[in-house]
């Protein structure tokens, strides 16, 4: 797929960043200030509700990374969300999920199968396209991390990408029950994020995937409060794990 920037601008904190396209996919790329040699790359997922949605909240994470670690960052946009063509599968299965929860009926496997599972399908490889164009770049050079959610995304590019050597997911989203065998097959170090409040997760789901992981080094950090009431500290910690593991 054919990579290109199309916009750029000089952030007050010396961020540089920089809106590309994949093909039809659009994400951006956040830069150090400045850098003696290649920077360590950060992938960071997010639900799928438009980057225009998530930007507040993604380009705070990415600036943090970029000034005070000298990380780069990028993102790019899910399949079906934001900008891009609409998904007839993808919005057939969110109605069935809305439609059970206002019933008050247990969300079933089939529901959580059909919104999650075509979604991995589609926006894995494309996150494996973005990180071939992404390290091409001057001033990229690994290793590279990935943050943040849908956590079943995460899993399957921990299994399949052996270019991610590190992965700080969030729980708080539906779970099919293909991933928790994948996640038997994850052997990088992990930090989880869980809100023990959150209205719209499965709390004992997530419990559960994480005693799933396979990694002998993987850490759960949870803390009170629903799923936008993470606190600051809590992605501090996670800044520190990429410390450890991108340097």
């Amino acid at each position: 797929m054919h990579f290109a920037f199309t916009s750029e601008q000089r952030l007050d904190d010396g961020v540089l960043e920089r809106a590309f396209t994949l093909g039809e996919i659009p994400g951006i790329l956040w830069s150090p200030p400045a850098a003696s040699a290649p920077a360590p790359l950060v992938l960071i997922g997010h639900p799928p509700l438009g980057l225009r949605a998530m930007y507040p909240r993604l380009a705070g994470r990415a600036r943090h990374y970029a000034a005070e670690y000298g990380f780069a960052a990028a993102t790019i946009e899910l399949p079906g969300s934001g900008e891009r063509p609409r998904w007839a599968a993808a919005e057939q299965a969110r109605a069935e999920l809305h439609r059970a929860k206002e019933a008050g009926e247990p969300v079933g496997g089939e529901i959580v199968d059909a919104l999650v599972l075509p979604l991995v399908e589609k926006a894995v490889p494309e996150w494996q396209a973005a990180l071939d164009a992404l390290l091409s770049l001057p001033g990229i050079g690994g290793p590279v991390g990935y943050e943040g959610g849908v956590i079943s995304v995460g899993v399957r590019l921990a299994v399949v990408e052996p270019r991610i050597v590190a992965a700080g997911l969030f729980a708080g989203s539906l779970i099919p029950a293909v991933m928790f065998e994948e996640a038997r097959r994850v052997t990088i170090p992990l930090h989880v994020l869980l809100q023990w409040d959150d209205e719209g997760n499965d709390r004992q789901a997530a419990l559960d995937l994480y005693d799933a992981f396979g990694s002998t080094e993987k850490t759960l950090q949870a803390n009170l409060g629903g799923h936008t009431g993470v606190p600051r500290f809590a992605f501090e910690s996670g800044a520190r794990f990429f410390a450890r593991h991108l340097r």
